[in-house]
């Protein structure tokens, strides 16, 4: 099933979250190798003194130290290959760092950007790239040759509930430091006649009938967009056995700005947007688009998307460097230059402010839309 909708499906599910690597990527280090050597006490003497490294043992200790030549990493391209080539190379020392207090000796750590999200999977599936900065769509469009270890994590939101009444109730959202791995869509009423029937619906703890989504007059983006299209179809399909193709009143918005003037003059009822969206055009509510109460006066939430989980770390099932002690010491790595100033400034190219372990089964949300796409597509 993966192979046969990559194209599509990569496009659709990962738009604009990093950046990657070749289909070559690493392919002059396929057969990197790993070393491990035990030196006795006075050799660890001799060569901490001479690089620099971690204190020697104790005269009765051996020390185990495992040397990697290469270690690939590749980045999907949703930037500029040479911005993103030039924003990550501190990111290489960062890691060689790192792994050597974990007992790794790194020689190189080379990155390449990809010519595309599916080159990225195929470098991971084939084992010419050891690890990859990818999507949750790409990630699980091949994880049958790939590992999760790390999810991105970004600022989190006041309001993180299934139940749209939530959001109304404590409306509005508001930013918090709390460091999350995932974000929400929300489907928001406006001020229309219909809308605001909806909105009390949902207010009063009643569930939405088929009857009232389906006679609304609902904005979305274009099929690509997890916030705008994707995810709201996945949540009328577990709802209703539906989705946005089967609604007889939906537009497609070129923006989320035009989507939300289209709301405030009352030419849709419902948008499809992504959580904190409200926040970004509270502003525009009152000026540009000319409404006399505030966005989170005028607007209700009546749906709430399952989760969609962050960017991923993945590591390759068929690298040959790639063991589980490894993926232990890499998860560490990169939670801990996550944790730095420094570090933080390189992932901030892919709007990263950390990292978190990640488990496969945070993804099966990614996996229904896929599912839900493939079967859109071979009914078309």
């Amino acid at each position: 099933m993966k192979k046969t909708v990559s194209l599509l499906l990569a496009g659709a599910l990962c738009i604009g979250m990093l950046a990657g690597c070749s289909g070559g990527a690493g392919s002059d280090n396929a057969s990197a190798s790993v070393e491990t050597t035990v030196e006795s006490a006075a050799e660890a003497t001799v060569e901490s003194s001479e690089e620099g490294s971690s204190a020697p043992a104790t005269s009765e200790e051996e020390v185990a130290s495992t040397k990697i030549d290469t270690l690939r990493i590749a980045f999907v391209p949703s930037r500029e290959p040479e911005e993103i080539i030039t924003a990550t190379e501190p990111l290489k020392q960062m890691l060689t760092d790192e792994l050597a207090k974990l007992g790794y000796e790194v020689g190189e750590v080379d990155i390449t950007v990809g010519t595309s999200y599916e080159a990225v999977g195929e470098a991971l599936s084939a084992g010419t790239a050891d690890v990859g900065l990818i999507p949750g769509g790409t990630y699980v469009l091949y994880d049958d040759g790939c590992d999760v270890l790390l999810t991105a994590t970004r600022d989190g939101l006041s309001i993180d509930s299934d139940n749209p009444k939530d959001w109304n109730d404590n409306a509005p959202t508001e930013p918090t430091t709390e460091q999350v791995t995932s974000y929400r869509a929300l489907l928001i009423a406006g001020p229309s006649e219909k809308g605001k029937e909806l909105a009390a619906k949902v207010n009063a703890g009643e569930a939405l009938t088929w009857e009232d989504v389906s006679s609304a007059n609902w904005s979305v983006a274009n099929s690509s967009s997890p916030a705008g299209y994707i995810y709201p179809s996945l949540w009328l399909q577990e709802n209703y056995e539906m989705n946005i193709t089967d609604l007889p009143h939906a537009v497609q918005s070129d923006s989320y700005g035009s989507a939300f003037a289209r709301l405030a003059s009352g030419q849709v009822d419902i948008v499809c947007t992504y959580a904190d969206a409200r926040r970004d055009y509270e502003d525009e509510w009152t000026t540009e688009y000319g409404m006399t109460n505030s966005i989170w006066d005028d607007t209700a939430v009546v749906g709430v998307t399952p989760a969609i989980y962050n960017d991923t770390i993945s590591v390759s099932k068929t690298s040959p460097i790639m063991d589980d002690a490894f993926k232990s010491a890499l998860s560490e790595a990169f939670i801990n230059i996550g944790n730095t100033e420094e570090g933080k400034e390189v992932i901030a190219i892919y709007s990263h402010n950390g990292y978190l372990p990640a488990e496969s089964s945070d993804y099966d949300s990614e996996r229904a839309a896929q599912e839900m796409i493939q079967s859109l597509n071979s009914e078309g």
